[in-house]
């Protein structure tokens, strides 16, 4: 009835510590086998656990649970669960089960929500896990019955409720693309308004912006009272309205014109009329920019025939840096050119760097925070290729305005540092992470701050990640949160600080992707509100009469089947000769597996990956055999233990070049 996972043992060890081993190791607990069976109906199950509190929040706290027939109730006490007030319930029979004997840990994987419960208590950890056992067959069972003729077969970890027939399947894909056209037709649709606005706004003077505003003081926000509901209520309503609308005579507007929020919330305006008018090229300041690639060279290839679950099986509750993935599963694009994109919306920064208002400046710091999230969106079905110790990407952009250079400094933990510097800001991150696999879901937990330099001011802004996690691994469409609290602090100034919350998705609300955020001054006031979503767009002050910030690019023309990219995305591993000249031979854009995926030749780019690989595990063993460590070229360690640029990259691209440089063969 289960299956256990162990790490691989020395063959030296003795059995106890083997034995030690598979206690300290997570088993799955798998589901019904051979279709319906006669399993008895079990006795119902009460009883306190200790669950892990949801995030922000760390530590446990002790709730009272109650198992009938496969529905997990729970609530702060046994009165509260008699009274119907509960703090949640699960089905057991829809949840992947693992459990871990020696530290007493039952983690059930519900796809909208990770359970994490401890029992202190050996003989009651026995009971419950017995009990669940029992409720999770009789459940599946019943779920079986309902949706017969199905199948529970030992390689099947999410039950046959999951398990979608052919007519499912074909309504799910025609909804998708229904969905998408919808989609397209909308950006349309607001492009259309956004023409029609920008010739006709003098005269229209319908909306007027609440804000108190006199010739010598910045723009200051009136406080509102509205509630989060409201909020989220009147996203929709203005989302696509003109932000702020003038009237040709009002004397106000001279005033409020001088805000550089004004001229924000119609540069939103502005990049909309671009993304009707211009398909290629980017447009900066009036001027146009050379062409770019505006698709890549072939479509991303079919990964129906992959079973992820013989993959991911055996890493319940594990890292899954280490696991090799087949290069289907990849899209052309590594994570150096990933945290590049965290800088496709860099005009925020170039705002912020222009910006007298140290609050307001804080407003753009935080959108550019935000926005980094935005490509990821439509990209849950791909992962990025794990860099190799030692490789490196550059992005110069003379259009934007910055150059960017990242290395992989470290491979065990992975670590990637990346350092952009432009006239008007230096930003720079070293950037580590957790991830873990619950048996439907994956989290991805980011360690470490990012930080934003505006010289022209002196301030330091750091901020920290949230949490990210990719539902229906294993099955059905697969979806994308973001969830947790970035705390924004500029570390020369306690004037002014930022809070802005992910907040997590409710199975009982339609609401997604939605993001709260607050400046407040050094006592703590509310200065400026912001809300909005983080794959759609930003807003400063309070419905109905806030103002865009930012909004997200338009996608590309057949997004869908180029791997989810937005137009930036596209142009990161775009390789002509001239630029190729100038590159190390340590640059991703030179990675074959990467670029025959991307060419759509999968069977070479897996016969390469697994080359490259095999490369990177040889060095390393050289290394250890003559105990020397990896030294990284364009990155140094700080004194609080974080990777910063040496600021040589550039220098050295310059003069000499990197023809006779001196690096191993990584590919």
């Amino acid at each position: 009835m289960s299956q256990k996972i162990s790490s691989p043992s020395h063959s030296n060890s003795s059995s106890s510590s083997k034995h030690d081993s598979r206690q300290d190791s997570w088993e799955i607990i798998e589901g019904l086998r051979g279709g319906l069976s006669n399993v008895q109906e079990p006795e119902n199950q009460a009883g306190y656990m200790l669950k892990k509190r949801k995030w922000p929040m760390k530590g446990w706290h002790k709730r009272f649970f109650y198992l009938d027939k496969g529905i997990l109730k729970y609530a702060k006490c046994a009165a509260d669960v008699e009274k119907g007030k509960l703090h949640g319930c699960i089905d057991v029979g829809l949840s992947v089960m693992a459990i871990k004997k020696k530290a007493k840990c039952i983690d059930l994987d519900a796809e909208e929500n990770i359970y994490h419960l401890k029992i202190k208590s050996q003989e009651l950890f026995d009971e419950w896990v017995s009990k669940l056992r029992h409720h999770r067959l009789y459940r599946q069972n019943e779920i079986s019955s309902l949706h017969s003729p199905v199948s529970f077969t030992s390689q099947a970890k999410v039950t046959a409720w999951l398990q979608s027939s052919d007519d499912m399947d074909r309504c799910t894909k025609e909804l998708s693309v229904c969905e998408a056209q919808l989609l397209e037709l909308n950006h349309l649709l607001r492009s259309m308004e956004v023409l029609h606005r920008t010739y006709s706004a003098p005269a229209i003077n319908a909306l007027q912006v609440t804000y108190s505003c006199d010739g010598s003081r910045p723009l200051v926000h009136q406080a509102s009272n509205e509630s989060r509901a409201s909020i989220t209520e009147s996203l929709s309503e203005f989302f696509d309205a003109q932000e702020v609308l003038l009237s040709a005579s009002s004397s106000e507007n001279e005033v409020r014109m001088k805000s550089p929020l004004y001229f924000q919330s119609h540069k939103c305006t502005a990049q909309s009329v671009i993304a009707v008018g211009v398909q290629l090229g980017c447009v900066e300041n009036g001027g146009s920019q050379e062409q770019r690639r505006c698709c890549l060279p072939s479509p991303s290839p079919n990964t129906s025939n992959i079973s992820l679950w013989n993959i991911l099986k055996n890493n319940i509750g594990k890292d899954l840096s280490k696991v090799a993935m087949p290069v289907q599963l990849n899209e052309p694009l590594n994570t150096l050119q990933r945290l590049c994109e965290e800088l496709e919306y860099s005009e925020l920064l170039d705002k912020a760097a222009h910006t007298q208002d140290p609050f307001e400046r804080m407003v753009y710091i935080a959108t550019f925070a935000v926005s980094g999230y935005a490509s990821s969106y439509y990209r849950a079905g791909g992962k990025p290729f794990n860099p190799v110790l030692g490789e490196t990407y550059e992005c110069d952009r003379p259009d934007k305005g910055f150059c960017f250079v990242a290395e992989q400094v470290s491979h065990h933990p992975p670590i990637s540092a990346c350092h952009a510097e432009s006239k008007n800001f230096i930003f720079w991150q070293d950037v580590r992470w957790r991830n873990k696999f619950w048996g439907k879901s994956m989290e991805i937990v980011p360690v470490g701050k990012t930080h934003v330099v505006l010289p022209g001011f002196g301030d330091h802004y750091e901020w920290n990640k949230v949490t990210s996690c990719i539902h229906n691994i294993l099955s059905g469409q697969r979806w994308i949160e973001h969830y947790g609290e970035i705390s924004i602090k500029n570390s020369n100034s306690e004037k002014c600080q930022c809070k802005v919350t992910f907040i997590k998705a409710k199975y009982w609300s339609s609401s997604m992707n939605e993001v709260e955020g607050a400046v407040t001054d050094h006592k703590g006031k509310v200065v400026h509100k912001l809300f909005g979503k983080w794959h759609e767009g930003m807003y400063y002050g309070s419905p109905p009469s806030a103002t865009c910030i930012w909004r997200m690019n338009p996608m590309p023309p057949d997004y869908e089947q180029y791997y989810g990219f937005t137009k930036f995305a596209l142009e990161l591993n775009e390789l002509d000769p001239l630029t190729k000249a100038l590159l190390p031979p340590t640059d991703s854009r030179l990675r074959l597996d990467q670029r025959l995926l991307e060419e759509g030749n999968v069977e070479s780019a897996e016969v390469q990956k697994q080359r490259i690989e095999q490369l990177q595990r040889e060095r390393r063993r050289v290394l250890e055999d003559n105990h020397m460590t990896h030294q990284p070229r364009f990155f140094q360690k700080s004194r609080d233990d974080t990777w910063v640029s040496n600021n040589t990259y550039w220098e050295l691209r310059k003069d000499p070049g990197f023809s006779n440089f001196d690096c191993p063969v990584l590919w």
